[in-house]
């Protein structure tokens, strides 16, 4: 494993679409293990591929102790709202209120190969949403609906 550098907002990388992985091997796993130690080491609750210059459909998120890891992610339903503060590795020194569905549902691949199904509220909603936002080449900044510069320790 090993850390990758997270692209900040700027880079033409984060408003890109990203391309769906065709076939789940070792080379996808490798990048999810570095995606899953940075994200960790940065102290960030999700990390799309576009974030570590990879122009792939994965993402990564740990919510509450469970780590989900999904390739090619397809949103299937969302209920609701909820309105909160958010952050981005990817946005550092800032936070924006982003209202988000309360409830999804997505499928998509594990490092297997293997179709998962994998529903979150709360949080989980959030996180699931942002990053995938991420893989359509969309930044929290660009729904906020307003947005507050905070204190970082930029060091990722």
């Amino acid at each position: 494993m090993a850390l990758r550098n997270i692209v900040k907002q700027g880079d033409e990388i984060l408003a890109k679409k990203a391309r769906e992985v065709s076939e789940v091997d070792d080379r996808i796993r490798v990048i999810l293990d570095d995606m899953i130690e940075t994200m960790r080491h940065a102290d960030g609750v999700g990390l799309a591929a576009p974030q570590v210059g990879i122009l792939r459909q994965i993402l990564v998120i740990e919510v509450d102790g469970e780590l989900i890891e999904l390739i090619n992610p397809v949103l299937l339903e969302s209920e609701g709202t909820q309105v909160g503060e958010e952050g981005c590795l990817s946005v550092p020194g800032y936070t924006g209120t982003v209202e988000r569905p309360a409830y999804v549902k997505m499928k998509g691949l594990n490092r297997n190969g293997k179709e998962i199904i994998t529903e979150g509220r709360e949080l989980k909603a959030i996180a699931l949403c942002h990053e995938y936002d991420h893989l359509n080449g969309v930044l929290f900044v660009d729904k906020a609906s307003a947005l507050h510069e905070i204190e970082t320790d930029e060091e990722y």
